[in-house]
C-alpha cells in the first residue's frame, strides 16, 4: 500500500517507512466526501495506525479471499485495530467498492442473519457485524467474546454508518424477484456478478454459460424452506437477444435432456425450469412440484413487469 503523496510534505524517510509498513497517517482519508473511521468507542481506543490496502495489494491482508472482493469490482481497503485493557481488540476493516451494487453483492455473497437495522443492510454473529451502505461494505469483528465487546461492534458500526454520508440502490435485478408472498427467504438472495462466485453458491457450469458480467449479474434466493425448497435464479440482460442466446447456452449445459422442452424432472421427483421473457432469463431449481416451479415462473414474470 502506497500513501496518497499529492497530499503530504514529509521527510523521504517518513516515507519510506509509512510503505513498507503499508500503513496511512490518519488524516489520508479527509478529504471532501470521505469515510473517517472512528477513533474510539466504549473504551476501546484506535492503536493510531490505520493499513490500506488495494487491488494490487490486498491479498497481503486476506490471502485466499481476495478474489471475492475483486470480482464485486474492489477499489480499496481501510482496516484499524482498537484495544482495552482485560478485552479482546476490535477490528473494522471499511471495504470502498466500485459502486452501490458491488458494496451490496459483497455483502449478500454470506449473508445469513436477520438485519441489526445498520446501514443499508446488516447482520450480526459470533462476533462478528457486517453491512453495506453506498458504495461501502464493512465488517467488524473481535478477537474473542464478551458482552462488552459486542455493544462496541455495535457502537462503531453505528458511528461508521453515520459517517458514510451516501446512499445507494441495490441492484435492479433485486427488483426481478418475488417476494415473501411468494414464499421467499430473505436472507437467501445472493447478488453475483461473475460464473465462479456463481458455482460457489449454486453449480451451474464450468463455462460462462450465463454470460454474467459487472454489468450484467444474477440474483439467486431460496423459496420455502426443508422440503419445500426451490431455488430461483434470475437473469436482466441488455437485450432480448443476449437474454435468448443465454437461454440456448444453459438448457444446453444444464437441461440438455430437456428433448425441446424448458424443463425436466429429476430423479428425485423435483422440478428444474427455464425461461425467457423478453431480456429477463428466470430458472427455478429443485422446485417440489411442477406446479411449485411454474408458480414461481409465474410470480417472477409479474414481477418483472412490474419492475419496467
Amino acid at each position: 500500500m502506497h500513501p496518497d503523496m499529492e497530499r503530504f510534505v514529509v521527510p523521504v524517510l517518513v516515507i519510506w517507512l509509512c510503505v513498507a509498513a503499508s500503513i496511512a497517517p490518519a488524516d489520508a482519508a479527509n478529504r471532501p466526501g470521505s469515510v473517517v473511521l472512528p477513533a474510539a468507542v466504549e473504551g476501546w481506543t484506535w492503536d493510531g495506525q490505520e493499513a490500506r490496502y488495494d487491488a494490487r495489494t490486498v491479498f497481503d491482508y486476506i490471502d485466499g479471499a481476495g478474489e471475492l472482493y475483486l470480482a464485486y469490482g474492489f477499489e480499496q481497503l481501510a482496516v484499524r485495530r482498537f484495544d482495552r485493557a482485560d478485552q479482546p481488540p476490535l477490528t473494522i476493516e471499511r471495504y470502498r467498492m466500485a459502486s452501490a451494487e458491488a458494496a451490496f453483492g459483497v455483502f449478500s455473497f454470506e449473508r445469513q442473519g436477520e438485519s441489526v437495522g445498520i446501514g443499508q443492510g446488516s447482520e450480526l454473529g459470533g462476533g462478528l457485524l457486517r453491512f453495506w451502505k453506498g458504495r461501502y461494505f464493512v465488517s467488524i469483528f473481535a478477537d474473542g467474546e464478551s458482552a462488552e465487546a459486542e455493544s462496541a461492534i455495535l457502537q462503531l458500526a453505528r458511528l461508521t454508518a453515520a459517517s458514510i454520508q451516501e446512499e445507494g440502490q441495490p441492484p435492479r435485478a433485486i427488483g426481478l424477484i418475488p417476494g415473501r408472498d411468494a414464499g421467499l427467504v430473505e436472507t437467501s438472495v445472493r447478488y453475483v456478478t461473475s460464473h465462479v462466485l456463481l458455482n460457489q453458491r449454486l453449480f451451474i457450469a464450468r463455462d460462462n454459460v450465463l454470460g454474467l458480467t459487472h454489468e450484467t449479474g444474477a440474483v439467486l434466493a431460496q423459496y420455502g424452506r426443508d422440503a419445500a425448497a426451490a431455488r430461483l435464479l434470475v437473469v436482466r440482460y441488455p437485450t432480448a437477444t443476449a437474454a435468448g442466446a443465454a437461454y440456448r447456452r444453459f438448457m444446453a449445459a444444464y437441461l440438455p435432456d430437456a428433448d425441446g422442452k424448458d424443463r425436466v424432472q429429476t430423479t428425485d421427483g423435483r422440478w428444474t425450469m427455464a425461461r425467457q421473457r423478453q431480456a429477463v432469463l428466470a430458472v427455478v431449481i429443485g422446485a417440489p412440484s411442477e406446479a411449485a416451479g411454474e408458480a414461481l415462473l409465474a410470480a417472477t414474470e409479474a414481477a418483472a413487469r412490474s419492475a419496467r
